[in-house]
């Protein structure tokens, strides 16, 4: 079921009745319909829960000993679900989950009491912060939502905590090539959703109209791909409501 860009080009401009080609190269329009392809896959995406995008992650360490419990965020990341630290002392392997707070609820239980603890610059306003050099990490935050910072560290077993020993779950944006070989990182359910949407845009601007069956085949594919996104078959989800 999966078919790479040119293929869905090529499919796109044969129900346009326009012009063949052999690679999206040869023509202007061809160019134009693989550009609305890449937009309709990031819409997408950036809207349903994919699980070809689910996977482990690290987090990219400042290895600053300025800001010793400092992280990045990856470039491509959508969101974190879960995130672990290796916190045994004796280099074995023992992941914690350290846990999500709020900025302000951050900084109210880290206090002000520097015991046991270091002054740390926040990475973009440089204001001080307290965090405990004790004790493994057991919660963080992020006051930008690209920089992450951990309440702790334990300046017994590492300067800094490190890339190596985070073990994140969660959603990455993968990377779009304009190339003729290349597929979309999509499950083979989702492709025929993808080509419907991309040939209703295409219809709508290139043709100044949108065509009745492509609008009906896109719809029908939009709500089938919704319930049928994982290889495994899993319960379907529902609302829960507190009383």
């Amino acid at each position: 079921m999966k078919t790479t860009l040119l293929s869905m080009v090529q499919s796109i401009l044969s129900d346009m009745d326009s012009e063949a080609v052999n690679s999206i190269s040869d023509t202007v329009e061809a160019q134009q319909i693989a550009s609305v392809i890449e937009d309709t896959y990031f819409n997408i995406i950036s809207a349903r829960e994919i699980p070809e995008h689910k996977r482990l992650i690290k987090m990219t360490s400042l290895s600053d000993s300025a800001k010793p419990t400092h992280f990045l965020y990856p470039n491509n990341l959508k969101e974190i679900v879960t995130l672990r630290y290796n916190t045994d002392l004796n280099g074995g392997l023992n992941y914690s989950e350290v846990v999500f707070v709020e900025p302000l609820h951050f900084l109210d239980r880290q206090g002000y009491n520097t015991d046991n603890a270091i002054l740390v610059p926040d990475q973009s306003a440089g204001t001080s912060l307290v965090i405990y050099n004790d004790r493994m990490p057991s919660y963080y935050t992020s006051f930008d939502d690209q920089y992450v910072v951990m309440n702790s560290y334990d300046a017994t077993v590492e300067a800094v905590l490190q890339e190596s020993k985070t073990q994140a779950y969660g959603t990455i944006y993968p990377t779009f090539n304009i190339t003729d070989a290349f597929e979309p990182d999509l499950d083979d359910t989702m492709f025929p959703y993808l080509l419907a949407e991309s040939k209703s845009v295409c219809f709508s601007l290139f043709k100044s109209g949108s065509d009745p069956k492509v609008e009906q085949a896109a719809r029908r594919l939009k709500s089938y791909v919704q319930n049928d996104q994982y290889k495994t078959k899993r319960a379907n989800k529902r609302p829960h409501y507190g009383r």
